[in-house]
């Protein structure tokens, strides 16, 4: 699946008013150079979606490369079985958390693995959809689960949380400095059921300045929390590492600045800190400032524009004295 550009969080609205656009993978000439898949090799896309990257995956590494495709969304495994049908056994689909990612390549033999891509955020196709609840720009229930089989929705915390927590979550997580105001003004509003519900109540709370709908950072924290999104980054970031193999390679793309700057810290403290005494980095930057989509395929495709790839490789580590090698 794949995701958007720059100015924090009204990445968001780039998102949704290229909504009616195809499902093409962001970066994907860019993710395919750094990945360089090869014949034999054993990838990994956490974040499979639409199976967009994950056909070029299996494409390049022809004719014997297995791909695992991770995705915590039902629908966007449907859709990635149908697009990747043609690959029969190479291929391997799981529903689950990118969280998991360790266990679940472990268990599928996926580890060690040659690369890992982790795309991250919220797709056109759940943007799309109006009974998934993402977009404002689509009346439906205030849902935005990744995984449905989870039991918090958007509306759950609307409608339960204090008016300070609520707040809280507004700012930390949508950057909304109105945030307030807006919780205020949903307190007062509830009980809320649907996406157009919520919108109006912040429309009508926050005057609107610019082209940023004032819904947007609201949207964006609500998407955020439902899905424990940067919790589930930063787990599925320690994951992937860890079942990187030697040489293999990390490459994640994220849209907004709460989740490029967490990659980025994690990228950095692994590539200068040693885990414990004994070692040395478990990584080296590949990227050491952010790949963004050409100014072509921002123009081709707008959802991009916030796009940011960080690439990073697993260290070989040097024979020990001995003659064995540290794992």
């Amino acid at each position: 699946m794949s995701r958007r550009r720059r100015p924090g969080p009204e990445h968001d609205t780039s998102r949704d008013s290229a909504v009616h656009l195809s499902h093409e993978p962001v970066l994907y000439a860019e993710v395919l150079a750094e990945l360089a898949p090869r014949s034999g090799g054993r990838y990994v896309d956490g974040t499979v979606g639409a199976g967009g990257h994950a056909k070029g995956i299996l494409e390049r590494s022809a004719p014997d490369g297995r791909l695992l495709g991770i995705d915590r969304d039902d629908q966007a495994l449907a859709l990635a079985q149908a697009t990747l049908a043609g690959f029969g056994d190479r291929l391997t689909l799981v529903q689950g958390d990118a969280a998991n990612i360790a266990v679940i390549a472990r268990q599928a033999g996926f580890a060690p693995a040659d690369g890992i891509l982790l795309d991250v955020g919220v797709s056109s196709m759940q943007l799309e959809a109006a009974e998934r609840g993402f977009s404002f720009l689509h009346d439906g229930p205030l849902d935005m689960r990744m995984d449905r089989r989870s039991a918090v929705t958007a509306a759950s915390l609307v409608n339960e949380l204090e008016e300070e927590e609520l707040a809280n979550l507004l700012f930390g997580l949508g950057e909304e400095r109105q945030s307030r105001r807006i919780a205020r003004a949903i307190v007062a509003a509830r009980p809320l059921h649907t996406t157009s519900e919520l919108a109006n109540v912040v429309a009508q709370a926050v005057p609107r300045r610019g082209r940023l709908h004032p819904a947007t950072r609201t949207f964006q924290a609500l998407r955020i929390a439902t899905n424990d999104e940067l919790g589930q980054l930063s787990r599925g970031l320690e994951g992937a590492l860890e079942v990187l193999g030697e040489g293999g390679r990390l490459a994640v793309i994220c849209f907004h600045s709460l989740e490029d700057r967490l990659v980025k810290r994690l990228f950095q403290r692994e590539s200068t800190m040693a885990r414990d005494s004994s070692r040395g980095p478990s990584v080296s930057l590949v990227t050491r400032h952010p790949i963004q989509p050409s100014r072509e395929e921002q123009l081709r495709n707008p959802r991009s524009r916030s796009a940011k790839l960080r690439v990073v490789e697993k260290v070989r580590r040097q024979p020990q004295p001995g003659g064995d090698t540290c794992v």
